[in-house]
């Protein structure tokens, strides 16, 4: 077999068998086969795409390169939940604690951020003493013992998607979606999951733009959950504009919290409780209105938050932030912005405060870079308020005064303010699984 013949084959639109992808990913992963090659594979696939079988076989074999982690010594249906990455996107947070609390064990290994979209365990990280590097071993005890854990990805988790998107990213072929579905489903396969949930983000602040675009992705990655015998399903979400209204790992950690105490803003908690009660559902607790009454249920009586405490805890951070967010600490700087005009927020956008966000040291540039934990933006006003000139729409907060200015410029052409109120839109726009695709609005 000649990797000349593999990508003759793509290039010409041919179906690759199991095999063939299979002398592509060793080769690659054990270095026999040079990034050039590589690249010519990617760029055929990217122009012609893959079939549903051949991208849940390139998923597959990316998932099996490493390590795969065992979950069997945790009793029950473990549910994962994946989000494409959005600004402002804290509901792993606050989803983890509210399904555990409702009996489900939440076993996940989430990833840092790069670019504009946070990580969950830069946010976790921003917590005093939390640990988010932990064996194996006491990442299934703290799931056996209090039903929840959040720890960082091992090294060689998936390790042939790593080696891939870095190659992607240089060679202009990351928007491919059996790409994309390959890269998400391979780490959550190799995670251990029975069944999974994605979030899928879509609007200005998401990868995929338009509501089209998600659906393809969406079905794409369940169906590849459906090929490997894990029941898959996806959440389309807005991501119009950033979700809730802070921006920055240590802001977003007290949002979270708000949210687990009932005072979250309208908009988190919303695509938060739904996103659990399709977990709770996949775990057999029920139908959607039973699974959504016990979110519910779960926030108002305190026992997600008393789970969320606990793993604090046990992961050797201080708990006491759930009654104390001062613990967190806060940014030496910080400036208001203020509008130079009346009207209404017509729009946001959206990729703008994240990068704004980044500038002030919330996100990484490269994968090197240091995160500023303090560091970020608190919206005051988002699409559809009404602002008058000279009001407070948003603060910034970083420790490098000299970041202030570009992170101003940048959040100003963010927001674009007119004398129309704009039309609403749905935070939830539909529902993918492996029988149906259901749009519909989030007034549930």
């Amino acid at each position: 077999m000649r990797m000349y013949d593999i990508i003759a084959k793509k290039r010409d639109g041919g179906e690759l068998s199991y095999e063939e992808l299979k002398f592509f990913i060793d080769g690659y992963c054990e270095g026999s086969i040079p990034d050039y090659q590589a690249s010519a594979l990617l760029m055929a696939i990217y122009l012609k795409g893959m079939s549903p079988k051949e991208t849940t076989d390139l998923t597959v074999l990316m998932a099996n390169s490493g390590e795969c982690i065992d979950l069997s010594p945790i009793k029950g249906i473990k549910v994962d939940k994946h989000s494409t990455g959005g600004v402002g996107d804290k509901v792993t947070l606050i989803i983890a604690p509210i399904v555990a609390a409702c009996g489900v064990p939440v076993a996940k290994m989430s990833g840092r951020g790069l670019g504009h979209t946070g990580g969950t365990i830069d946010k976790l990280e921003s917590i005093p003493g939390f640990r988010t590097s932990l064996s194996r071993e006491e990442f299934i005890s703290n799931v056996q013992q209090i039903g929840i854990c959040i720890a960082g990805q091992t090294s060689n988790l998936a390790p042939a998607d790593k080696k891939l998107y870095a190659l992607r990213d240089v060679t202009a072929t990351v928007n491919s979606i059996p790409l994309i579905a390959s890269s998400i489903m391979s780490k959550k396969i190799a995670s251990g999951a029975n069944k999974i949930v994605l979030d899928v983000k879509t609007g200005s602040g998401a990868f995929m733009k338009t509501l089209d675009e998600s659906i393809a992705l969406s079905k794409t990655m369940v169906e590849i959950g459906k090929r490997a015998g894990i029941e898959t399903v996806a959440v389309i979400t807005d991501m119009d504009m950033p979700l809730g209204n802070m921006i920055g790992n240590a802001l977003e950690v007290k949002e979270a919290l708000n949210t687990l105490k009932g005072r979250g803003p309208r908009d988190l908690e919303t695509i938060s409780f739904e996103i659990a009660a399709r977990m709770l559902e996949l775990a057999g607790k029920g139908d959607m209105e039973h699974c959504r009454e016990e979110v519910r249920n779960a926030v108002y009586d305190g026992s997600a938050l008393k789970k969320f405490a606990a793993m604090v805890r046990r992961q050797g951070g201080d708990s006491e932030i759930v009654n104390d967010e001062n613990i967190l600490g806060k940014a030496e700087f910080t400036q208001d912005i203020v509008s130079d005009r009346s009207g209404y927020i017509e729009s946001i956008k959206t990729n703008l405060l994240g990068t704004a966000s980044m500038v002030l040291g919330a996100g990484r540039e490269t994968k090197d870079s240091e995160i500023d934990h303090l560091a970020g933006i608190v919206l005051h006003k988002k699409t559809g308020a009404k602002v008058e000139r000279g009001e407070v729409i948003a603060t910034l907060h970083t420790s490098n005064e000299e970041k202030l200015k570009e992170a101003e410029s940048l959040l100003r052409d963010a927001y674009v303010i007119s004398n129309r109120r704009p039309d609403t839109r749905s935070l939830i726009l539909a529902f993918v699984n492996s029988t149906d695709v259901r749009k519909y609005a989030d007034e549930i």
